[in-house]
Formats: structure tokens, sequence, C-alpha cells
């Protein structure tokens, strides 16, 4: 049985009416356009319905250590910068795909270095499997949330080293990487996280000890939650349960804020599936853009 949060992301995965013209990168490609990814999400999901050029920014695949690991990553920001806003761009539950580097390409034009690590690259690579289940079984659900933790410190190092200023940083992340986002704000010293309807409950496992629901009170980040009413997998309710968390917690929990919009489905910016909502997609995009220049990550 899947997990109810993966769930949403696979019954969002049904082939979208149109995609953009331009081919994505080399390695993105091959997980988009692979055979496996193509299997497990329908082939019309080749490519995003937005397309982001990448003239006038340095964008590609890069590579960082973390434990004698190398975390493959793709990162985007503006050519011949120094000294720019970090924001790392966490995944959707199938790893670092076409949308996500596009995402990644967005804010780069907005002036950010915008790095997304594959978190998932110690477990297997998400655009081998044709079937969901098997992806969730094999992969997913062997990742710690310690080894995601660790990696992103890695990636924010990097960052610094690399033209980012590391005390200018906020993450933002899309369902998996929603939940993500939260736990990274209780974790890390970055500024602000904007996070995609993540899931804030859940139970606790050797591998997930915590959900954001238990860590709201401790942010040392504020978070903007933004969420879609007609999601089926995240309950109102739930949301409701993490705004009295945050209400009793820290100033950056008490600083927290929730949008909810009110048709909007899970995965409502994600712009390669039916489940796409311009509307909400778009005042959401804008709304992390203030929230991040709001709370110093600009």
């Amino acid at each position: 049985m899947l997990r109810e949060d993966f769930r949403n992301d696979f019954d969002a995965l049904l082939p979208a009416g149109a995609g953009g013209q331009a081919g994505p990168s080399r390695r993105t490609a091959l997980k988009v356009l692979g055979a496996g990814y193509a299997a497990a999400a329908g082939a019309a999901m080749a490519q995003t319905a937005i397309r982001t050029p990448a003239d006038g920014l340095v964008a590609g695949e890069i590579s960082y250590e973390v434990g004698g690991f190398k975390v493959p990553a793709y990162r985007a920001a503006p050519a011949g910068k120094t000294g720019l806003p970090v924001v790392l761009v966490i995944q959707e539950i199938f790893g670092v795909h076409e949308y996500i580097a596009d995402t990644a390409r967005r804010f780069a034009r907005a002036g950010y270095l915008a790095i997304a690590p594959e978190l998932y690259a110690r477990q297997g690579e998400p655009g081998s499997y044709s079937e969901v289940g098997k992806l969730l079984a094999e992969v997913v659900s062997k990742v710690p949330d310690a080894q995601v933790l660790a990696d992103l410190d890695g990636a924010l190092k990097w960052a610094a080293a690399q033209g980012g200023d590391a005390g200018k940083a906020g993450i933002t992340g899309f369902c998996w990487g929603g939940r993500i986002t939260w736990l990274y704000a209780a974790h890390a010293p970055v500024k602000a996280g904007v996070a995609w309807y993540g899931r804030l409950v859940g139970n606790s496992t050797e591998l997930t000890p915590k959900h954001p629901v238990d860590l709201a009170g401790s942010l040392k980040a504020p978070v903007l939650g933004l969420y879609g009413a007609a999601d089926s997998g995240i309950p109102l309710d739930t949301v409701d349960k993490m705004k009295a968390a945050l209400a009793g917690g820290s100033p950056a929990a008490k600083a927290s804020q929730f949008v909810v919009y009110p048709d909007a489905p899970h995965a409502f910016h994600a712009d390669y599936r039916p489940s796409y909502r311009a509307q909400p997609a778009q005042d959401g995009w804008n709304r992390a853009l203030d929230w991040f220049k709001a709370h110093g990550v600009a």
C-alpha cells in the first residue's frame, strides 16, 4: 500500500495535455525521458509546460562531498555574479527531474544561486523505475531524514564556496520536499522556507522520527506553507494542527504563515501534470519570492 503522502504524487501522474518545446539537459533528460520514468509517470510528462532558458545563467549538474559520498545536484545561478542569496530547491518523490531543474532556473533568473541536490542518490536512481510502488519501496522509503538534512548542509557549504552567500539562504520544496522544508527550517540556519503541499503529520519511524507538527514549535526560520484545499491527501485539519503548534512556539514559528488555495489539488505548481493550476501556482510563486525577500533571502 502506498504511503498517503506519496499517493498524491502518483495519482497526479496522468498524461498532461501539452508540454514545452525546449529539450531538457542531458542528465535530467534521462530522468524525464528514460523508460522507467516515462512508464511510471506517463509519456506526456516528458517535458515541462513552462521552459526557462539558461542563457545568461551558469546551469547544469555538479556534485559535492558529504561523508565521503559525492552528492549529485543541479544548480543554476546568474553568470558572473557573486555574493548571491541561496535557495535550496527540494525535489518531489520522483527526484531531480526537468521540472525541478527548471524551477531552479526560475530562481536563478530572479537573482538566486539555486541548488537542487539529488537526495536519494545513495539509495537509487528514481528515473530507472517503471513502477511507482517499487520506487517507493526500494528507494524513497529507505531515505533517512538525517541523511537528507546532512546533504542539505553540504549543499549550503558548496554554495558558499561557489559565489553564494550562505547567510542569505532559504529553502523551498514540493510534496516530499515540502515536508523536508519544514524539517530543515527547524534544523539549520536558513533565513526562511516555503513549503509547497508537504505532509505535516505522520507516524514516527527509525528513519523518519519527527514530522513537521512535532518540530513546529522549534523552528529556526519562518516558513510559508502553500497548500490546496482540494488536496485529498493533506486534510485541512492537519493544517489546523500545524497552525496551533506554530502559535505556541519560537518567534520563527509564530511568524510562519499558511496560504490555502480553495480549489487547488495536490501538486498545483507542477506544470507538467494535469494537477497544475496556473493561478495558484503563479500566486504562490510570487508569494515565495516576496517571502524570501521579506526575511532576508535577497
